[in-house]
């Protein structure tokens, strides 16, 4: 079975601490063959697949301290969530790239940077900025939710990355929802990923919150192209909220 990103990024921090307890070996060697050798090893003895819910716990709580996502906001319960579904889609043939994952977390009002482009490899957050929610999911804070066409309001759970097109947004990002009853009208809605320029702290300083969409997660104008580009073609795209109905309707949170 392949080695998810995750994996990788566990791998990684147990050899860091075989590095520590293990000096003479890596100084004995160059970087790159210390790393290699020990990577072989540790790989060859953890086996992530066995006791899954266990591990995948502890991995997610492991990647969580070391980008001190808690620093940057997010929320423990988005971050985990959001590896789990990506863990269960994954392994069901779903992403084309399994080291990029997109996580907005609707717990954070739109005057905080409440979206987080992961690069699971590197262990590092490539981006984190504003974006914005739906015109009637609610003003500062997005509190209410729809799949309907017309609804103007966001939609939460897991999304597919999909192709690029320029459209009235001007470079726009096609989005797939996973999600049926929650999200899979996304399509339908035309809910993409595009700048905007009402997602711009000059708002928050003026108003307290950055402008709305129709649904869409729109992002800064300075930044929505090289985040587009980071996450187009088959990442993964989570949008949460402590939505008690989400959480109880979602048979990928729920799995």
């Amino acid at each position: 079975m392949k080695n998810y990103a995750f994996k990788k990024a566990v791998i990684f921090f147990v050899i860091i601490f075989t590095c520590m307890l293990n000096l003479p070996l890596v100084f004995a060697n160059t970087v790159t063959g210390s790393k290699k050798y020990i990577r072989e090893t540790i790989a060859s003895s953890v086996n992530i697949s066995s006791n899954a819910h266990t591990n995948l716990a502890n991995i997610s709580e492991v990647l969580y301290d070391s980008m001190q996502l808690a620093v940057k906001g997010l929320s423990k319960n988005a971050f985990q969530y959001a590896l789990k579904g990506f863990n269960k889609l994954h392994n069901s043939g779903r992403f084309q790239k399994d080291n990029i994952i997109t996580i907005v977390d609707f717990s954070l009002p739109s005057s905080k940077k409440r979206l987080f482009v992961i690069n699971l490899d590197k262990v590092e957050v490539l981006y984190n900025t504003y974006v914005a929610h739906g015109l009637n999911s609610g003003k500062l804070m997005a509190n209410k939710f729809s799949n309907s066409p017309q609804s103007y309001k966001s939609s939460l759970g897991f999304y597919q990355t999909m192709d690029t097109y320029m459209g009235g947004h001007g470079y726009s990002l096609r989005l797939q929802g996973l999600e049926k009853g929650i999200n899979d009208n996304a399509n339908r809605r035309d809910i993409v990923i595009h700048g905007a320029n009402y997602v711009d702290e000059k708002l928050i300083r003026a108003q307290g919150y950055i402008g709305r969409s129709w649904g869409c997660p729109a992002l800064p104008e300075k930044l929505y192209k090289p985040i587009i580009n980071t996450i187009k073609n088959g990442t993964c795209l989570f949008i949460y909220s402590p939505d008690k109905s989400y959480l109880k309707k979602s048979a990928i949170i729920n799995a």
